[in-house]
């Protein structure tokens, strides 16, 4: 889990084209999507349900918001747009559902990143911690 926690915070991925931007970014969330789903059964349905979608639905946010970084096709871009509204808006009514605290709120970066400069290995990093269970 703390790997899936990891590349969730990463910033978008250096790449010597839009399309090689675009691809690494949505391997990355193709791999997070994958690694969070495989979630340990508990015997309560209902969570087990909850625990698998809510990574299925942040892969495809996080897939609409490589588009918005790098598409160029406007009605594609809205499209995502609603994706992005739509999949966070289910995300917060399964986890009402199960009586679980809403994460709290954030603007979905849709531009691509400069590079980012090397950190320093002694400095903490906010997604080292240990990944929070949903």
């Amino acid at each position: 889990m703390l790997i899936a926690a990891s590349l969730g915070c990463a910033a978008p991925l250096a790449a010597s084209t839009p399309a090689d931007g675009f691809k690494a970014e949505n391997d990355a969330a193709m791999s997070k999507m994958m690694i969070a789903m495989d979630v340990k059964p508990t015997g309560d349905v209902d969570r087990d349900f909850v625990e698998m979608m809510i990574p299925h639905h942040q892969g495809g946010i996080d897939m609409a918001i490589a588009e918005l970084r790098y598409g160029k096709n406007e009605q594609l871009r809205r499209v995502a747009q609603e994706i992005i509204v739509e999949q966070q808006q289910e995300i917060a009514a399964m986890r009402l559902a199960l009586g679980d605290p809403l994460p709290p709120a954030y603007a979905a970066p849709t531009a691509p990143a400069p590079a980012a400069p090397p950190s320093s290995p002694s400095a903490p990093h906010h997604h080292d911690a240990p990944a929070q269970d949903h």
